[in-house]
């Protein structure tokens, strides 16, 4: 089922407006993958951008979350497809069925939002590798909306070439 597309009150606290918005963006990529075929899932609609399917979108946004929360806020160690040699790994999930990639998706922002309400928006990230690791949780959530919301926007366009479906909120 498709989390449902609300925005935050105009009067929340901060953190609750950065998650408002950041879930409502993430709602966006499940709602633009509502409904497709495994075979649209996959399919390249930039001739130059061969890797760019929807499917390799949402296995790249549940990579990027785990690499922002868990990789540079808490250190843990750098693991992952998107660490590899391989250029642009994250993206390549050929024969992973769409419905597994949302799902990893999900429980992947599910552990975001543990990480997030566990600490001061204050907190500053722990990785030593990494210079994005000095931004503190605030700044890291502000970027994930915008990364969100930037690639919600590439999901709205590659649906659109898919199928003819439009539509934003």
């Amino acid at each position: 089922m498709t989390p449902p597309r609300i925005r935050p009150d105009f009067e929340a606290p901060e953190r609750e407006q950065l998650l408002g918005w950041l879930e409502m963006q993430r709602a966006i990529i499940h709602w633009k993958c509502e409904g497709l075929s495994e075979e649209d899932a996959h399919r390249s609609v930039l001739p130059t951008s061969p890797l760019m399917t929807m499917a390799g979108l949402v296995s790249h946004m549940r990579w990027v979350e785990y690499t922002w929360f868990e990789v540079l806020f808490l250190g843990r160690p750098a693991e992952g497809p998107q660490f590899s040699d391989e250029e642009d790994a994250d993206l390549k999930v050929d024969g992973v069925p769409l419905a597994q990639l949302l799902e990893e998706y999900t429980k992947q922002c599910a552990i975001s939002d543990e990480i997030v309400a566990a600490h001061p928006l204050e907190a500053v990230g722990k990785h030593p590798d990494f210079r994005s690791a000095q931004g503190n949780l605030r700044w890291m959530l502000i970027h994930m909306i915008e990364e969100t919301a930037r690639h919600a926007g590439h999901a709205d366009v590659m649906r659109e070439l898919l199928d003819g479906a439009k539509g934003y909120f």
